[in-house]
């Protein structure tokens, strides 16, 4: 029997209790017209992820569309899980509050980037990474993404 890998969808309860236990993720968002993708320390808070990131607060200023993805791959097995979340996000410029996500969330040695992003999660997508024998493969699973 031949093992390979599969890719199956996991429920909301599950998404979110991933994503709870992803102390580092990246941030994906556009920047001059191109994607830019910047390490990220996320907390969720009130239903809303709180992001600490290396990317410059200009290219993030005014509302914009944030994405947090997270994952935990095992390197000799492949297996694990990846959760995406993502809507509309702004960067947090209140001062107190700023103090205490940088007291609360580990920084990054990027330059002069600092950034805390809030993101208010419109579509969490998440998967669990298994390995199957090809006999099992047929039982269930997706080869591909599917919306929530």
């Amino acid at each position: 029997m031949t093992t390979t890998r599969r890719m199956i969808d996991v429920s909301g309860e599950e998404v979110r209790y991933l994503r709870e236990g992803a102390a580092h993720g990246r941030l994906v968002h556009e920047q001059r017209e191109a994607t830019a993708l910047r390490p990220a320390s996320p907390v969720r808070e009130c239903g809303r992820l709180i992001v600490r990131t290396p990317a410059p607060a200009a290219a993030l200023l005014g509302r914009v569309t944030g994405t947090c993805h997270a994952d935990h791959l095992g390197p000799k097995t492949g297996t694990g899980w990846a959760v995406t979340a993502s809507g509309p996000a702004e960067v947090i410029t209140d001062p107190d509050e700023s103090a205490h996500y940088r007291r609360t969330l580990p920084g990054w040695t990027h330059g002069p980037h600092d950034t805390l992003v809030r993101i208010h999660p419109q579509a969490i997508h998440g998967y669990r990474f298994t390995r199957a024998t090809s006999s099992r493969k047929a039982a269930g699973g997706t080869d591909g993404p599917a919306s929530r």
